[in-house]
């Protein structure tokens, strides 16, 4: 790539206890790719989406965001982090949308999207509103401003979480099963605004089960199992073609849709 990636992970391991759920992942995302990460739980995925995004730390290898390091190893295979400055840096570079909304319950849709514009970025509450109301108008969800998120359908609450994750306009977004929590129908509104964000060339990672979703939306796939990158390819090749043995035993379970 002939500019920086947007997110690179390189040499990525992590361990809870004696248990390696990360073993030495490599990952690049360049500006504009959407890259699906599938593989069976407990393969290694949600955890390598919470390194990425500083909920945990790396034991070994580094983590950057373009030109910002935000973790270099020591050569030593321990992972060295950077200050609080370069990480709160790098924590405005992403939007994180989790599997169960994670919405103040107590706040309303309006104060859940303008929040962090207003107390992380410093910007006016009047313009961190505009753009609440601007990204809602998005999602579908005019005229919800003012509920709070029990008021709210789960799909229509996962809607308002990708609202927020957009509204510090984030250089790359990432989605940790973002559909898991929600039924077959409401499942498909939320699958259509990430679908819309893919068409507008958003940057994203996204961790799913969906894997006709993954096929259609993704320019790339990774397959993970065992804490390792197991296939990764171009969308199309890895559902439809897979090259090993345990991604066509995984997408057999999925009855190859």
């Amino acid at each position: 790539m002939s500019e920086k990636p947007l997110l690179s992970l390189k040499h990525a391991q992590k361990s809870f206890g004696d248990t390696p759920v990360l073993k030495d992942i490599t990952l690049e995302v360049a500006e504009g790719e959407v890259v699906a990460i599938i593989g069976a739980s407990g393969g290694g995925k949600s955890t390598l989406l919470r390194c990425a995004t500083l909920l945990e730390t790396l034991d070994g290898g580094s983590l950057a965001y373009g030109d910002l390091v935000v973790a270099e190893d020591n050569g030593a295979a321990h992972a060295v982090y950077a200050g609080k400055e370069t990480q709160r840096q790098a924590k405005s570079r992403f939007g994180l949308v989790f599997q169960n909304f994670n919405l103040f319950p107590h706040f309303t849709v309006l104060q859940n999207i303008t929040d962090a514009q207003v107390r992380v970025q410093k910007r006016s509450k009047k313009e961190a509103e505009a753009r609440a109301r601007e990204l809602l108008a998005k999602m579908n969800l005019s005229g919800k401003e003012n509920m709070v998120p029990c008021e709210l359908s789960g799909g229509q609450q996962q809607r308002v979480a990708i609202a927020r994750a957009l509204a510090t306009d984030p250089d790359i977004l990432f989605f940790d099963e973002p559909t898991s929590a929600l039924d077959p129908e409401l499942t498909q509104g939320v699958l259509k605004v990430i679908r819309n964000l893919a068409d507008e060339h958003m940057t994203m990672v996204v961790v799913t089960h969906e894997m006709s979703f993954a096929r259609d939306v993704a320019d790339r796939i990774i397959f993970m199992d065992g804490g390792v990158i197991v296939e990764e390819g171009p969308a199309t090749e890895v559902i439809n073609n897979p090259k090993h043995e345990r991604t066509r035993a995984f997408l057999k379970n999925y009855g190859e849709e």
